[in-house]
């Protein structure tokens, strides 16, 4: 049995935790997120319930369950770019002075705004393309599946030409301030 802290001394903790105050926004792709992900949640136990329970399985369901998946996937995309908690190496940023730290995040800050331009151009003209070809079970264009894609990639683009202008505005200082603080939440 541990020995008690006399009467009077003050406790002593291994941790340390202390309470934020939790501040929630509202986004638009938040909620889309919010409402694809549950209706998929459903659709997902629809197949099963049919294929295991019923022993009959909706051929539907698989097919909108991938193309929502994969609508979801650049959803949740247009968050991380928002929170700009996409992964990355920061090593080099903790060791360079502030000048050189703030000229090698304007350069990132280029090529993933170069990047997302040019993944919505792609998606852009892969929708197009993709007009003519009907999805397998529903009688649908897949330009519908990659729609919700370009819709994605279009809204990265607007959110990081958004944050690469907020940190341009600043001279990428609060950019440089919060290097190696992980996860930064809006």
């Amino acid at each position: 049995m541990p020995d008690s802290p006399l009467p009077g001394a003050p406790e002593e903790h291994l941790i340390h935790v202390e309470d934020q105050e939790v501040s929630i926004e509202n986004h638009p792709e938040d909620w889309l997120a919010f409402v694809l992900f549950w209706a998929l949640a459903g659709i997902v136990f629809l197949q099963f319930f049919t294929r295991y329970v019923l022993n009959d399985s909706l051929a539907w369901t698989e097919e909108i369950a991938r193309y929502g998946l994969m609508w979801l996937t650049f959803i949740g995309g247009i968050i991380v770019v928002r929170k700009r908690s996409h992964i990355a190496v920061e090593a080099v940023l903790h060791y360079l002075p502030r000048a050189a730290a703030r000229w090698l995040l304007a350069v990132i800050d280029t090529i993933k705004l170069a990047f997302m331009a040019l993944l919505a151009l792609f998606a852009w003209q892969i929708t197009s393309a993709m007009h003519w070809q009907r999805m397998v079970i529903i009688d649908l264009p897949m330009s519908v599946v990659y729609g919700g894609i370009a819709f994605g990639c279009f809204a990265m683009l607007a959110r990081e030409a958004l944050g690469f202008w907020r940190n341009a505005r600043d001279g990428w200082r609060s950019a440089t301030a919060q290097i190696g603080e992980g996860l930064v939440i809006d």
